[in-house]
């Protein structure tokens, strides 16, 4: 991490001497469009989904995968670099990054 610009002020990042770890809290995220074929610009580390269904995912490993009956509120812990919109039920997912 570094420091940042937040709203227009300077923000400090106490922990930019530390490595990010697999359970750190994610330092962004983006509203997800489910698409067949675009890719997002980054890898999410983990995806939040906002309303209950079905998520069908592409690994950051290439694979794909349905997650059935996701409950709303849930993040799935998996690296993805796309969300399908074949397949895909679920609502309001965001990507954290």
């Amino acid at each position: 991490g570094a420091d940042f610009r937040h709203g227009g002020k300077f923000m400090a990042d106490r922990f930019k001497d530390f490595a990010r770890g697999l359970t750190a809290p994610a330092s962004d995220a983006f509203a997800v469009t489910a698409h067949d074929s675009t890719d997002f610009p980054l890898a999410a580390r983990a995806l939040y989904v906002g309303r209950p269904g079905d998520v069908s995912l592409e690994t950051l490993e290439g694979n794909e995968v349905t997650f059935v009956g996701v409950a709303a509120g849930t993040i799935l812990p998996v690296s993805a670099v796309r969300v399908n919109d074949t397949g895909t039920t679920a609502g309001d997912i965001v990507g954290l990054l």
